[in-house]
């Protein structure tokens, strides 16, 4: 999972409105320690949507252009908890640290000094990963990192 989510810039971000109808949108976003982390507006609906309710979705998919079968598109689905990191915290500093590496530093900075923005950590509590026909695994192990073989029932369905 972690070599297929590398090679992806942006998460899909799937997120619960006030009425609980679904909303998609996409952002930037980091992996450490286990945690996707994504630096958003507090004007954009998946910003709100997630301060109102932190349960959120994060999903990843080759790129149409690169894959083989439209029909079998390698993919990453993730549900997770979100949590609002404290500006000017530690963990705030480290993050946005690496959103300078691993994206343009000029354009972090900028965005760094834009209050509206905040970071949102992303702790994975259930996925499934698809990698082509008859390449299907949950999302597991100690750190939620670990592909594991699907064979029939969904373990996760039903549990609360």
């Amino acid at each position: 999972m972690k070599e297929f989510i590398a090679n992806i810039r942006t998460a899909i971000i799937g997120t619960l409105d006030a009425k609980g109808d679904p909303f998609s949108s996409y952002a930037p976003y980091v992996y450490d320690n286990n945690r996707f982390y994504v630096y958003i507006s507090d004007i954009a609906t998946h910003a709100k949507n997630i301060q109102r309710n932190p349960k959120a979705s994060l999903f990843f998919v080759e790129d149409e252009s690169k894959t083989e079968n439209l029909f079998a598109r390698k993919r990453v689905s993730l549900q997770c908890d979100s949590t609002k990191i404290v500006r000017w915290t530690e963990r705030f500093e480290e993050v946005l640290g690496l959103f300078a590496k691993k994206f343009d530093a000029k354009m972090v900075n900028t965005l760094k000094k834009m209050t509206d923005f905040n970071l949102y950590e992303f702790k994975v509590t259930y996925g499934e990963a698809t990698f082509g026909f008859g390449k299907a695994y949950f999302v597991g192990g100690e750190n939620m990192d670990e592909l594991i073989a699907r064979t029939g029932d969904n373990p996760h369905h039903g549990v609360k």
